[in-house]
Protein backbone atom coordinates (compact mmCIF):
# COMPACT_ATOMS: atom_id res chain seq x y z
CA UNK A 1 0.00 0.00 0.00
CA UNK A 2 1.14 3.28 -0.77
CA UNK A 3 1.39 6.26 1.15
CA UNK A 4 1.80 10.14 0.31
CA UNK A 5 3.86 10.60 3.60
CA UNK A 6 7.55 11.19 2.61
CA UNK A 7 8.78 9.91 5.83
CA UNK A 8 6.77 6.34 5.91
CA UNK A 9 7.63 5.98 2.07
CA UNK A 10 11.31 5.83 2.61
CA UNK A 11 10.95 3.65 6.10
CA UNK A 12 8.75 1.11 3.50
CA UNK A 13 11.09 1.27 0.89
CA UNK A 14 13.97 0.64 3.49
CA UNK A 15 11.96 -2.29 4.88
CA UNK A 16 11.68 -4.12 1.63
CA UNK A 17 15.07 -3.78 0.68
CA UNK A 18 15.82 -4.91 3.94
CA UNK A 19 13.11 -7.97 3.51
CA UNK A 20 14.49 -8.94 0.00
CA UNK A 21 18.41 -8.21 0.59
CA UNK A 22 19.76 -11.70 1.31
CA UNK A 23 16.60 -13.53 -0.64
CA UNK A 24 16.18 -11.74 -4.13
CA UNK A 25 17.22 -13.18 -7.51
CA UNK A 26 20.95 -13.05 -6.06
CA UNK A 27 20.98 -13.14 -2.82
CA UNK A 28 24.18 -13.40 0.16
CA UNK A 29 27.35 -14.31 -1.62
CA UNK A 30 25.77 -14.19 -4.87
CA UNK A 31 22.93 -16.69 -3.81
CA UNK A 32 19.83 -17.02 -5.84
CA UNK A 33 16.48 -16.18 -4.23
CA UNK A 34 14.19 -19.14 -3.44
CA UNK A 35 11.57 -20.32 -5.23
CA UNK A 36 14.13 -21.17 -8.26
CA UNK A 37 13.69 -24.75 -9.83
CA UNK A 38 16.44 -28.14 -9.10
CA UNK A 39 19.48 -27.96 -6.97
CA UNK A 40 22.95 -26.82 -8.28
CA UNK A 41 26.11 -24.99 -7.08
CA UNK A 42 26.06 -21.38 -5.70
CA UNK A 43 25.58 -18.52 -7.97
CA UNK A 44 24.13 -20.37 -10.67
CA UNK A 45 20.79 -19.97 -9.74
CA UNK A 46 20.65 -21.58 -6.36
CA UNK A 47 21.03 -21.61 -2.45
CA UNK A 48 23.55 -23.63 -0.58
CA UNK A 49 22.13 -26.72 0.64
CA UNK A 50 22.01 -27.03 4.89
CA UNK A 51 24.03 -30.01 6.57
CA UNK A 52 20.38 -32.05 6.06
CA UNK A 53 20.55 -31.16 2.79
CA UNK A 54 17.92 -28.82 2.49
CA UNK A 55 18.07 -25.49 1.71
CA UNK A 56 18.17 -22.81 4.59
CA UNK A 57 14.90 -20.85 5.09
CA UNK A 58 15.16 -17.20 4.88
CA UNK A 59 14.92 -15.65 8.61
CA UNK A 60 11.28 -14.83 10.13
CA UNK A 61 10.53 -10.88 10.31
CA UNK A 62 8.63 -10.17 13.20
CA UNK A 63 6.08 -7.27 11.72
CA UNK A 64 5.32 -4.12 13.68
CA UNK A 65 2.01 -3.64 15.77
CA UNK A 66 0.51 -1.33 17.54
CA UNK A 67 1.20 -2.52 20.82
CA UNK A 68 4.76 -2.80 19.57
CA UNK A 69 4.44 0.68 19.64
CA UNK A 70 2.61 1.58 22.71
CA UNK A 71 5.43 -0.64 24.76
CA UNK A 72 8.20 1.54 22.72
CA UNK A 73 6.57 4.57 23.52
CA UNK A 74 6.34 4.27 26.83
CA UNK A 75 9.83 2.98 27.42
CA UNK A 76 11.30 6.50 25.91
CA UNK A 77 9.21 8.23 27.76
CA UNK A 78 10.24 6.44 30.96
CA UNK A 79 13.54 6.90 29.76
CA UNK A 80 12.67 11.02 29.23
CA UNK A 81 11.48 11.14 32.55
CA UNK A 82 14.35 9.35 34.60
CA UNK A 83 17.05 11.72 32.72
CA UNK A 84 14.93 14.78 33.21
CA UNK A 85 14.66 14.02 36.92
CA UNK A 86 18.15 13.57 37.19
CA UNK A 87 19.24 16.59 35.29
CA UNK A 88 16.61 18.37 37.67
CA UNK A 89 18.29 16.86 40.75
CA UNK A 90 22.08 16.71 40.15
CA UNK A 91 22.88 19.66 37.45
CA UNK A 92 23.58 23.00 39.37
CA UNK A 93 20.90 25.70 38.96
CA UNK A 94 24.04 27.66 37.66
CA UNK A 95 24.52 25.40 34.75
CA UNK A 96 21.21 25.23 33.81
CA UNK A 97 20.69 27.11 30.99
CA UNK A 98 24.04 25.96 29.52
CA UNK A 99 22.68 22.49 29.99
CA UNK A 100 19.50 23.73 28.30
CA UNK A 101 21.61 24.75 25.47
CA UNK A 102 23.70 21.65 25.14
CA UNK A 103 20.87 19.20 25.38
CA UNK A 104 18.62 21.54 22.70
CA UNK A 105 21.69 21.44 19.91
CA UNK A 106 22.66 17.46 20.87
CA UNK A 107 18.71 17.17 20.57
CA UNK A 108 18.79 18.92 17.35
CA UNK A 109 21.27 17.15 15.64
CA UNK A 110 20.13 13.27 16.74
CA UNK A 111 16.95 14.34 15.70
CA UNK A 112 17.87 14.88 12.07
CA UNK A 113 19.90 12.08 11.72
CA UNK A 114 17.09 9.57 13.13
CA UNK A 115 14.67 11.63 11.20
CA UNK A 116 16.68 11.20 7.89
CA UNK A 117 18.00 7.48 8.56
CA UNK A 118 16.81 4.86 5.88
CA UNK A 119 17.17 2.44 8.98
CA UNK A 120 15.45 1.94 12.32
CA UNK A 121 18.43 2.66 14.64
CA UNK A 122 17.01 2.01 18.59
CA UNK A 123 20.00 2.68 19.88
CA UNK A 124 20.37 6.23 18.63
CA UNK A 125 16.52 7.11 19.50
CA UNK A 126 17.29 5.92 23.36
CA UNK A 127 20.13 8.29 23.53
CA UNK A 128 17.60 10.80 21.94
CA UNK A 129 15.45 10.48 24.76
CA UNK A 130 17.95 10.35 27.27
CA UNK A 131 19.54 13.96 25.49
CA UNK A 132 15.86 14.89 25.65
CA UNK A 133 15.07 14.09 29.25
CA UNK A 134 17.87 16.15 29.85
CA UNK A 135 16.29 19.36 28.06
CA UNK A 136 13.30 18.93 29.76
CA UNK A 137 14.24 19.02 32.85
CA UNK A 138 16.17 22.07 31.98
CA UNK A 139 13.68 24.24 30.83
CA UNK A 140 11.46 23.09 33.30
CA UNK A 141 13.92 23.91 36.45
CA UNK A 142 14.45 27.69 34.46
CA UNK A 143 10.60 28.11 34.52
CA UNK A 144 9.83 26.78 37.98
CA UNK A 145 13.14 27.71 39.99
CA UNK A 146 14.42 30.60 38.08
CA UNK A 147 12.26 32.28 36.64
CA UNK A 148 9.63 31.21 39.63
CA UNK A 149 6.38 30.33 38.02
CA UNK A 150 5.00 28.02 40.62
CA UNK A 151 3.58 24.40 39.89
CA UNK A 152 4.10 25.09 36.03
CA UNK A 153 5.28 22.06 35.12
CA UNK A 154 2.91 19.77 36.71
CA UNK A 155 0.21 22.06 34.40
CA UNK A 156 2.06 22.03 31.59
CA UNK A 157 2.63 18.18 31.82
CA UNK A 158 -1.31 17.54 32.19
CA UNK A 159 -2.52 19.71 29.61
CA UNK A 160 -0.03 17.85 26.93
CA UNK A 161 -1.20 14.26 27.74
CA UNK A 162 -4.73 15.88 27.89
CA UNK A 163 -3.99 16.69 24.73
CA UNK A 164 -2.51 14.29 22.87
CA UNK A 165 -5.13 11.67 24.30
CA UNK A 166 -7.86 14.00 23.12
CA UNK A 167 -6.06 14.10 19.13
CA UNK A 168 -6.36 10.09 19.72
CA UNK A 169 -9.49 9.82 20.71
CA UNK A 170 -10.80 12.63 17.29
CA UNK A 171 -8.21 10.36 15.41
CA UNK A 172 -9.41 7.12 16.37
CA UNK A 173 -13.02 8.25 15.45
CA UNK A 174 -11.78 9.35 12.24
CA UNK A 175 -13.39 12.83 13.09
CA UNK A 176 -9.61 13.91 11.87
CA UNK A 177 -8.24 12.56 8.76
CA UNK A 178 -4.60 12.13 7.55
CA UNK A 179 -5.75 12.67 4.04
CA UNK A 180 -2.88 13.27 1.32
CA UNK A 181 -3.95 16.63 1.62
CA UNK A 182 -3.58 17.16 5.04
CA UNK A 183 -0.36 14.91 4.89
CA UNK A 184 1.13 17.78 2.59
CA UNK A 185 0.11 20.83 4.61
CA UNK A 186 1.27 19.57 7.78
CA UNK A 187 4.91 18.92 6.22
CA UNK A 188 4.92 22.09 4.62
CA UNK A 189 3.35 24.37 8.16
CA UNK A 190 6.11 22.53 10.27
CA UNK A 191 9.01 22.85 8.16
CA UNK A 192 7.53 26.63 7.69
CA UNK A 193 7.87 26.85 11.86
CA UNK A 194 11.13 24.95 11.63
CA UNK A 195 12.56 27.48 9.54
CA UNK A 196 10.74 30.78 11.45
CA UNK A 197 11.96 29.43 14.68
CA UNK A 198 15.81 28.81 13.80
CA UNK A 199 15.82 32.38 12.04
CA UNK A 200 14.02 33.70 15.43
CA UNK A 201 17.28 32.05 17.20
CA UNK A 202 19.69 33.22 15.26
CA UNK A 203 18.29 36.94 15.23
CA UNK A 204 18.40 36.89 18.97
CA UNK A 205 22.05 35.71 19.79
CA UNK A 206 22.49 39.21 17.50
CA UNK A 207 20.15 40.98 19.94
CA UNK A 208 17.55 41.39 17.29
CA UNK A 209 13.99 41.09 18.99
CA UNK A 210 10.96 39.79 16.78
CA UNK A 211 9.14 39.51 19.71
CA UNK A 212 7.97 36.00 18.63
CA UNK A 213 8.48 34.38 22.06
CA UNK A 214 7.66 37.78 24.16
CA UNK A 215 4.98 38.15 26.25
CA UNK A 216 2.77 40.06 24.41
CA UNK A 217 -0.01 39.84 21.36
CA UNK A 218 2.54 38.09 18.80
CA UNK A 219 3.64 35.73 21.58
CA UNK A 220 0.79 34.54 22.93
CA UNK A 221 -0.60 33.86 18.10
CA UNK A 222 2.88 32.13 17.86
CA UNK A 223 2.63 30.34 20.90
CA UNK A 224 -0.84 29.33 19.87
CA UNK A 225 -0.14 28.05 16.34
CA UNK A 226 2.65 26.17 17.52
CA UNK A 227 0.30 24.22 20.33
CA UNK A 228 -1.85 23.28 17.29
CA UNK A 229 0.48 22.63 14.85
CA UNK A 230 2.13 20.04 17.21
CA UNK A 231 -1.06 18.76 18.21
CA UNK A 232 -1.97 17.63 14.81
CA UNK A 233 1.09 16.55 14.27
CA UNK A 234 0.29 13.35 16.41
CA UNK A 235 -2.88 12.66 13.25
CA UNK A 236 0.87 12.15 11.36
CA UNK A 237 2.11 9.58 13.68
CA UNK A 238 -0.94 7.49 13.75
CA UNK A 239 -1.60 7.82 10.18
CA UNK A 240 2.39 6.43 9.95
CA UNK A 241 1.86 4.09 12.43
CA UNK A 242 -1.45 2.47 11.13
CA UNK A 243 0.04 2.71 7.66
CA UNK A 244 3.09 0.92 8.78
CA UNK A 245 1.27 -1.70 10.48
CA UNK A 246 -0.73 -2.32 7.14
CA UNK A 247 2.64 -2.63 5.12
CA UNK A 248 3.97 -5.29 7.40
CA UNK A 249 7.06 -3.16 8.46
CA UNK A 250 9.63 -4.75 10.94
CA UNK A 251 9.39 -4.75 13.90
CA UNK A 252 12.30 -2.70 14.71
CA UNK A 253 10.35 0.29 13.24
CA UNK A 254 8.34 0.77 16.03
CA UNK A 255 11.39 2.35 17.51
CA UNK A 256 10.90 4.81 14.87
CA UNK A 257 7.36 5.50 15.33
CA UNK A 258 7.78 5.98 18.86
CA UNK A 259 10.47 8.57 18.66
CA UNK A 260 7.75 10.87 16.56
CA UNK A 261 5.50 10.91 19.20
CA UNK A 262 8.22 11.70 21.29
CA UNK A 263 9.32 14.43 19.47
CA UNK A 264 5.68 15.83 18.75
CA UNK A 265 5.36 15.49 22.80
CA UNK A 266 8.28 17.29 23.88
CA UNK A 267 7.38 19.89 21.39
CA UNK A 268 3.89 20.82 22.29
CA UNK A 269 5.10 20.22 26.00
CA UNK A 270 7.79 23.07 25.91
CA UNK A 271 4.96 25.14 23.90
CA UNK A 272 2.41 24.66 26.54
CA UNK A 273 4.97 25.90 29.29
CA UNK A 274 5.41 28.65 27.30
CA UNK A 275 2.20 29.88 26.83
CA UNK A 276 1.23 28.97 30.75
CA UNK A 277 4.09 31.29 31.34
CA UNK A 278 2.39 34.48 29.95
CA UNK A 279 -0.31 33.88 31.75
CA UNK A 280 0.85 33.72 34.96
CA UNK A 281 3.05 36.56 33.97
CA UNK A 282 -0.13 38.44 33.44
CA UNK A 283 -1.70 37.39 36.99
Amino acid sequence: MKTSNPVLSRLGQAAERERTAGYGPYGPAGHAGYGQPGYGAPGYGQPYPTAEGYPAAPPAVQPMTIDDVVVKTVTLLGITAISAIAAWNFIPLQLTVAAWIGAAMVGLVLGMVISFMRIANPALVVGYAVVEGVFVGMVSKAYQNILGFEGIVLQAVVATFGVFFLMAALYRARVIRATPKFQRGMIAIMGGLFMVMLINFVLALFDVNTGLRDNGPLGYIFSLVCIVVAALSFILNFNEIEEGVRQGLPQKYSWTAAFGILVGLVWLYIEILRLLSFLQGDD
